[in-house]
């Protein structure tokens, strides 16, 4: 039940009607016995800095999740940023402060990687091969560094833009060994697939090299279709396959901790 008490929430995309984010995220603040309420906003890129201008002065508002193709321009849009956010390049999530200021996060690596450990999967050590270097890609980049994986490589259409990744997250864990590279699939322990490539019936495989095998782990952060190409080749091989669908189970706790709600589990 909504009423003058209620606190909005928002999700903002270009188009909006395929996020699932609304459900998860009104079933979360029901879960908690909080007066929340989460609604989507179709907002085109020329509109986005005008839209985030309202926000500032609504009183009642709480916060933003951010999703395709606004996660990079809204990071300039933000009063500030909290983790690797400005590092990584964009963000996901934004709090609204009572003085109205705007304070942006990016949640997508740390709820893939939470998405991961709920299902049993620790990174630790990891030879972890990465396809993708845009916004998605980026924050588990920098995710995957933070749990450990001993060896990151970056595949990217563009080499230059895998690189500049590559030498971000070093930057931030020098520990860990990154670069841009070939997938080498037969390598690997874990293969991520952070592009589009998927979305689509039409779509081709993130990558050409299948051999895939028993003793590693393919992931996505596709949500649906659940099994994409890519993933029913892997399963195929014998890999184990790991769905998109925690990653997002697991930012949505991530995302209302950083606007302000808490459950139990946060205490």
């Amino acid at each position: 039940m909504i009423t003058g008490h209620t606190k909005l929430y928002g999700i903002v995309a270009n188009p909006i009607a395929h996020v699932k984010t609304p459900e998860e995220m009104n079933n979360h603040f029901a879960s908690v016995g909080y007066d929340g309420a989460l609604v989507p906003f179709h907002v085109l890129p020329e509109n986005l800095a005008q839209f985030m201008d309202m926000l500032r002065g609504l009183q009642n508002f709480g916060g933003l999740i951010v999703t395709v193709p606004h996660k990079t321009d809204v990071l300039a849009l933000c009063d500030g940023t909290v983790g690797d956010a400005a590092a990584i390049g964009a963000v996901n999530t934004i709090r609204r402060d009572p003085d109205g200021r705007l304070i942006g996060a990016m949640l997508d690596g740390k709820g893939f990687v939470s998405g991961l450990e709920v299902n049993g999967i620790d990174v630790a050590g990891m030879d972890a091969c990465l396809l993708g270097a845009g916004g998605a890609g980026a924050a588990i980049a920098f995710a995957l560094a933070e749990a450990g994986v001993a060896n990151l490589t970056i595949v990217n259409r563009s080499e230059d833009k895998a690189r500049n990744l590559a030498e971000r997250v070093m930057a931030k864990y020098p520990s860990v060994r990154v670069a841009p590279g070939a997938p080498e699939t037969a390598r690997r322990d874990l293969i991520v697939n952070a592009t589009s490539l998927g979305l689509r019936a039409d779509d081709a495989l993130p990558l050409s090299d299948l051999a895939f095998h028993g003793k590693q782990i393919v992931a996505e952060a596709i949500m649906e279709p659940e099994v994409t190409p890519l993933l029913a080749a892997a399963r195929e091989a014998g890999a184990r396959i790991h769905f998109g669908r925690p990653m997002l189970r697991q930012q949505i706790r991530l995302m209302a901790r950083h606007m302000g709600v808490t459950d139990t589990t946060d205490a």
